[in-house]
């Protein structure tokens, strides 16, 4: 494929891996108790309510088209804890609404293939096999990526919900250093080596389960 065809299947699932990861905290936020997100308009599948012009659009499409990992960013639904019904207990299901979301569509992404493999035999057919496996893999690699446990990654808020009060003062203060932490995982290969376990295993079940 030449660098448009790549931006073409890439550019949708990336998207809306990204709107509705964001989107799906904001939801769930407002049912246990904090309508921040909602009285924002960030309660949206509007994706242009979500993007951040370099980590959605433009890191994205430089990945895409130079090494072929993807990673990108939305702007972070606003969250004001202290809303929530239950902090400590809302507090995870808010964070785990991302990743679940993520979960769901690689679901709807793996169907979208499934039904281009149907048609097969044309063109229409090719570009939606092609945009469903590419839908699957950033929606699974994205909620696999936010399930790791460093702060302010979704994963870290649940295991701060989980630890005692004076562990999770403690192991919040990693956050302003979280997003470094990453960037050295990245470029050692280390986040790599992380990911790929659990992303095997969910691509091979999403395919086993849609006979992909």
């Amino acid at each position: 494929m030449n660098q448009l065809q790549l931006l073409c299947i890439w550019a949708l699932p990336v998207l809306f891996a990204i709107t509705v990861h964001e989107a799906a905290h904001g939801f769930v936020a407002n049912r246990l108790g904090d309508p921040t997100a909602k009285m924002l308009g960030r309660v949206t599948l509007n994706p242009l309510k979500h993007i951040d012009w370099i980590g959605t659009v433009l890191v994205p499409a430089i990945l895409v088209l130079f090494t072929g990992f993807v990673f990108g960013w939305a702007k972070p639904v606003p969250v004001d804890w202290r809303n929530l019904r239950n902090r400590r207990r809302d507090s995870a299901l808010v964070a785990a609404a991302g990743p679940c979301a993520n979960f769901l569509m690689a679901l709807f992404w793996g169907i979208v293939a499934k039904m281009g493999i149907f048609f097969l035999g044309s063109m229409p057919a090719l570009f939606f096999i092609a945009m469903g496996k590419a839908g699957i893999q950033i929606n699974v690699a994205l909620a696999i990526l936010n399930l790791i446990p460093i702060p302010p990654l979704d994963g870290s808020r649940v295991v701060s919900s989980l630890l005692p009060s004076r562990f999770a003062i403690e192991y919040n203060k990693i956050e302003p250093f979280g997003f470094m932490i990453l960037l050295l995982l990245m470029f050692s290969g280390a986040l790599m080596w992380i990911l790929q376990g659990p992303y095997r295993v969910v691509i091979r079940l999403i395919s086993a389960v849609l006979s992909l």
